[in-house]
């Protein structure tokens, strides 16, 4: 069973947005399964916040939530219809009451709405499929599959066709900033009248890209000239190639910012940056010019970068 979203996020039910989405980011990026390589503990703690995230994060979801028609999952409440307020209960009086709380128990319209979608076919009393037929209709069971996305899709939003287990094609919406594990509900689109499609989102492994949060980090290769003398090189990101300038002196580990280059922003967060980190890279072949005027000048001019 799925945790209460505020207790996972360790906010209160009246906490701000804002407060939400600091908790969130904090949280994220203490339990980022980059940081625990191999720690399944570590990566379901990541998808439950993420979870959390999608609901209360999320001001039309969180206040669905707050009114009981979501649950802690994100799915949708099968109403209660004999409920106290309910529609079993007209005017919200109590059980035994008709119109406006009156004595007198349900009135004949109100059972009808109730027996006709419970019953094979939803007919009334003694129709096809009704009272008659002697069956209880089963809710319809919601159709669930995975679809497997490139890492620059979920960064940046896209659209893809799948063919669902009945055969049926469906253009699946992925919003920019999707982690991997959600579910992507699509109403009414399952193989059974009336259920919806469950789709599980898994992010493909990217060799260059790591996510945290809205920012994404890249390795940048760089050579002993360029780290020398500085200049400028081509960096991949998720919007496209962007030049970067190089500075002068940079030594493996320099980090450099490209702002708005993260994930995509959307209507309630604004776009992440991507980090890039210089990695000094010397010639593969030995190179005896190289080595000879490195001996010369440290000799000349020694220095301990451990201290």
């Amino acid at each position: 069973m799925a945790k209460d979203p505020y207790t996972v996020l360790g906010v209160k039910r009246d906490a701000t947005d804002s407060e939400i989405q600091k908790a969130f980011r904090r949280l994220a990026k203490k339990s980022h399964p980059d940081l625990f390589p191999g720690d399944k503990k570590a990566e379901d703690r990541f998808k439950e916040l993420n979870a959390a995230n999608d609901i209360v994060g999320d001001p039309a979801k969180r206040a669905r939530f707050d009114r009981g028609e979501l649950d802690a999952s994100g799915a949708e409440v099968r109403q209660n219809p004999f409920a106290r307020g309910g529609r079993g209960h007209p005017g919200g009086g109590h059980p035994g009451q008709g119109p406006g709380g009156q004595a007198g128990g349900f009135a004949f319209e109100d059972l009808s709405d109730l027996f006709g979608g419970m019953f094979r076919g939803g007919g009334g009393p003694g129709g096809p499929g009704g009272m008659g037929s002697g069956g209880f209709q089963q809710a319809p069971e919601d159709t669930r599959f995975k679809l497997e996305v490139e890492f620059a899709d979920a960064a940046t939003g896209a659209t893809r066709r799948v063919t669902m287990p009945d055969g049926k094609s469906l253009d699946v919406g992925i919003p920019a900033g999707i982690s991997d594990g959600q579910t992507i509900r699509l109403k009414g689109q399952g193989s059974q009248r009336g259920a919806d499609a469950m789709v599980e989102i898994r992010i493909k492994p990217d060799p260059f890209y790591r996510r945290e949060g809205r920012d994404i980090h890249v390795e940048l290769p760089i050579s002993l000239g360029e780290a020398v003398n500085g200049g400028k090189a081509e960096v991949k990101t998720v919007h496209g190639p962007v030049a970067v300038a190089i500075p002068s002196g940079a030594n493996s580990g320099t980090r450099l910012r490209l702002k708005g280059k993260g994930i995509a922003a959307t209507k309630r967060e604004p776009a992440g940056d991507q980090y890039v980190t210089l990695k000094v890279v010397l010639p593969k072949a030995p190179d005896l010019e190289l080595e000879e005027f490195v001996k010369a000048w440290s000799a000349r001019k020694p220095y301990n970068p451990r201290t």
